[in-house]
């Protein structure tokens, strides 16, 4: 009996060794995938920032958390059950990043027991709700930003407006971002405010966003509540909450500004008929450079946001424009950690002296700039482009500012506005960039995006791989083509709302061919990170 209770108790230990060593094992491939986030700090010089902008950063950062917790509610549901079942940091920090247990640069796999895949519909919509209910389910408001559909005592459809839905969170927010008005010296800022706190109340941000668009002095920018759908793989309807807590960057926003009123004239030069480039963009559009020093909610979910181009509403666009806002400090880390290291892996050796920050920057920029560019409403029958679109509205939208980007930079240059430009620069950095954004896999619009604008460029031989090196060439006059090429079929799609192409367009071309995975596989075997994770808060200010 002894001997045969030591047997059992050295198996035992074995497989108690076994397992611990198991789990040491599990634990470091989840620190990887934790590691291929660089960690950077998000600080900006704030010297010039006045006693009482100062006084009200606390307030914007508390109001960012809050979008935090509500975006959490939106895309996963109730946080701390997610976190009760996971026992190490490294899952836990890894979570943190995803917003869940799935892996957003993964196509969102599951990376945490128990969790399957990931609903199409976020929290948005119940879980066991068809799409053909959906469809059939009357109600005015369903298709809204600003409304989640839940089902009622009867098991029936129903909407709720956001500002019922998370009626605790948001009365919170609200009571921050007035007492952050009533500090605010800069009088564009201060009505921006007050009409941002009312519209959170109210689910109508038409009043706020076109005060948005009317600060011109503001040395502080606070982008906050629902407003992008990428959260929404469904129907791409619902917005989802952040927030973005900027400072202003005086110098480079000079620099750049008198790019904004060339617009009208861009858009006359687009390579499309005239029928798909007839409505005028708003002449207040502006360009603005910032720090970011936070990010909260979704902007913050998986890979981060280095540019903005808001607001989203059509109507703005057509009476305003929109303000394109470069990230600049995010985008350096993107470009130093990232981009480069990329570019001297898979830019032939000739080329990758054009792999530059600038260039970068400009086609960051213009992508931005491309958002507000092309049409926003039906050409051939009523209705938007958006609601056309459907689901691959987000999508569409991110290879036509993708693209469109890059031919403003080749018309600017054109027209004398971008001096002493080698198009090289911009067209290697491009490709290079293609490289960093497919990493961020099918889940993401971004990816998919450049997924088909990778395959289309190759195809028209845009760039040549050379199979011996893995590097890739571009060549300048098929890429000038090819870029024209892409730029008109979209547009044309966009303007036909034609949704059936769009989704061939995107079956065809939307994926990652065995060739490319290769490449990105020695790109990741490099331990080159795929994209930037935050230490963020007012003590990187000093505040």
């Amino acid at each position: 009996m002894k001997r045969y209770l030591g047997y059992a108790l050295i198996a035992a230990i074995a497989f108690t060794s076994c397992k611990t060593q198991q789990a040491k094992e599990e634990k470091s491939a989840m620190q990887k995938k934790v590691d291929e986030y660089a960690l950077v700090e998000l600080r900006s010089d704030i010297i010039h920032l006045s006693a009482k902008e100062r006084q009200m950063l606390p307030y914007l950062f508390e109001t960012a958390q809050i979008m935090d917790e509500i975006f959490w509610l939106q895309t996963f549901g109730n946080k701390e059950s997610l976190f009760s079942k996971i026992s190490d940091e490294a899952t836990r920090d890894f979570a943190e990043i995803n917003y869940g247990p799935w892996e957003l640069l993964n196509n969102n796999k599951p990376f945490v027991d128990g969790y399957g895949e990931k609903p199409l519909g976020a929290q948005f919509y119940p879980a066991d709700m068809t799409k053909d209910e959906f469809e059939a389910f009357e109600a005015k408001d369903k298709n809204s930003l600003y409304t989640v559909i839940r089902r009622n005592h009867e098991g029936k459809l129903e909407t709720i407006p956001y500002h019922i839905a998370y009626k605790e969170h948001i009365d919170r927010a609200v009571e921050l971002i007035r007492k952050a008005a009533e500090l605010a010296e800069d009088e564009g800022l201060k009505k921006y405010l007050t009409l941002r706190a009312e519209a959170l109340l109210t689910d109508d941000y038409l009043a706020s966003d076109l005060a948005w668009m009317d600060m011109k002095t503001n040395n502080i920018d606070f982008v906050v509540g629902p407003i992008e759908n990428y959260e929404d793989a469904l129907f791409n309807y619902k917005a989802a909450h952040e927030a973005f807590i900027l400072i202003k960057d005086l110098d480079w926003t000079q620099k750049i500004g008198r790019f904004a009123a060339l617009l009208p004239k861009l858009q006359e030069s687009l390579p499309v008929e005239a029928e798909y480039k007839k409505e005028v963009p708003g002449l207040d559009s502006d360009l603005g450079v910032y720090d970011v020093v936070y990010y909260a909610g979704d902007c913050n979910s998986g890979s981060k946001t280095i540019a903005i181009n808001l607001p989203n509403d059509s109507r703005v666009h057509l009476e305003k424009g929109s303000r394109k806002l470069q990230l600049k400090n995010a985008m350096k880390y993107k470009f130093d950690k990232i981009l480069l290291p990329i570019g001297n892996m898979l830019i032939d050796e000739s080329q990758r002296s054009h792999v530059k920050f600038d260039a970068f920057f400009e086609n960051v920029m213009f992508h931005e700039v491309g958002h507000g560019l092309g049409i926003k409403n039906l050409v051939k029958r009523k209705g938007t482009v958006r609601e056309a679109m459907k689901e691959m509205h987000s999508a569409l939208e991110e290879g036509k500012a993708d693209i469109m980007g890059l031919y403003m930079v080749s018309k600017l240059a054109e027209m004398g506005e971008l001096t002493e430009k080698d198009l090289m620069d911009n067209y290697v950095t491009f490709v290079a960039g293609i490289f960093r954004s497919v990493r961020f896999g099918a889940a993401s619009s971004h990816g998919k995006a450049n997924m088909v604008c990778f395959y289309y460029l190759q195809e028209r031989g845009a760039f040549e791989r050379n199979p011996e090196t893995g590097t890739y060439k571009v060549n300048y006059e098929k890429m000038t083509e090819a870029m024209n090429s892409l730029a008109r079929d979209i547009l044309t799609l966009q303007g036909n709302g034609d949704y059936e192409g769009t989704k061939k367009l995107f079956a065809e071309k939307g994926f990652i061919g065995e060739e490319l995975q290769k490449d990105l596989d020695r790109v990741s075997g490099a331990n080159i990170p795929r994209d930037i994770r935050c230490i963020q808060g007012k003590e990187m200010l000093g505040l």
